[in-house]
């Protein structure tokens, strides 16, 4: 990268933090710092951990280290012992993920808002982002839909009942090693290699209620076809945000984090060690909603770049 061009992504990412910290400080909303470092891991099978080891001495705990994939578990642990509505800005790290849109280590942003859903959440990620872009002189429209009709609206396919022949019939062009791979991969494929490429640069994309199987740790609303109460925001075609209306029941939480085990031995991968602090404390979490927003991608989006090396002082391979 050219010495200017470095000095304007330097400026633009220093411009950005500015914002995002004076936009939480009038909102009320406390910044905090927790550990890169843990004794657990996560367990979706679609991400995996960096694992290191400590050689110092240790007195109860485990020698293996996860780095983390994402603040999530410190931050609800905090927000069961009542830190009430905060965020946290920093390095997460995510193995096998480097090329044009990745890089192993970037810049998450994440926050909770205690007593509110995911929809009210929507609307305050809708608002930071559009003045991250009106900072920089851009402007988006707001394009919000469920997961249902995205996939009705765009495809013709409804993607809670078609056979999984449907989803990969409009597929059939790309190459996908395909042994392994269920309804929810498949559902995954459509929209990054089909929908996500034709969302506008000039808009922003919401999209809530998705299948059950894929709530993660969100919650889910009974209804013909139960949907997790989540959403994605992208900017552009760029996925920016996911956020949930958090699950507070720690036996549920426990089974999904074993079944993604399950998951990952069905697959060949390794096993993750669960969060055992978080589940211990998990029903003392507050009724909430949480967000993560990748920095790197909305640094991306206002520098007018398909190429995350063009916003980093140095990527992957010159690191």
């Amino acid at each position: 990268m050219a010495e200017s061009a470095r000095s304007a992504a330097f400026q633009l990412r220093a411009r950005t933090y500015a914002l995002i910290r004076a936009f939480f400080a009038e909102r009320g909303v406390l910044e905090v710092e927790t550990p890169i470092l843990s004794e657990a891991g996560n367990t979706e099978p679609n991400i995996e951990s960096f694992v290191t080891s400590f050689s110092g001495r240790v007195d109860g705990g485990s020698r293996e280290r996860w780095l983390r994939t994402s603040p999530e578990f410190p931050l609800k642990r905090l927000l069961a012992e009542g830190i009430g509505d905060c965020y946290e800005l920093g390095r997460v790290f995510r193995d096998g993920e480097a090329g044009r849109r990745h890089n192993p280590e970037f810049t998450m942003l994440e926050w909770y808002r205690v007593g509110w859903d995911h929809l009210r959440l929507i609307d305050e990620t809708v608002d930071l982002v559009l003045a991250a872009l009106g900072a920089f002189g851009h402007r988006a429209e707001i394009v919000h839909c469920t997961y249902r009709e995205l996939f009705v609206d765009g495809l013709d396919i409804d993607p809670f009942t078609a056979p999984i022949d449907a989803l990969r019939a409009p597929l059939a062009d790309v190459r996908i090693e395909g042994d392994g791979l269920g309804r929810d991969d498949w559902l995954d494929l459509l929209i990054t290699h089909r929908l996500q490429p034709a969302f506008p640069h000039d808009r922003i994309t919401v999209v809530r209620d998705f299948p059950s199987t894929q709530a993660a740790l969100a919650r889910i609303r009974a209804g013909d076809f139960p949907v997790a109460e989540r959403f994605e925001l992208y900017l552009g075609p760029h996925e920016l945000a996911n956020g949930y209306h958090e699950l507070t029941d720690a036996v549920e939480q426990r089974a999904r984090f074993e079944n993604d085990n399950a998951r990952r031995r069905e697959r060949g991968q390794r096993t993750i060690p669960l969060d055992q602090r978080l589940l211990a404390v998990l029903p003392a979490m507050p009724a909430c909603a949480g967000v993560a927003l990748g920095i790197e991608r909305l640094l991306m989006c206002l520098a007018g770049t398909d190429d995350i090396g063009d916003v980093l002082a140095f990527g992957f391979a010159d690191a």
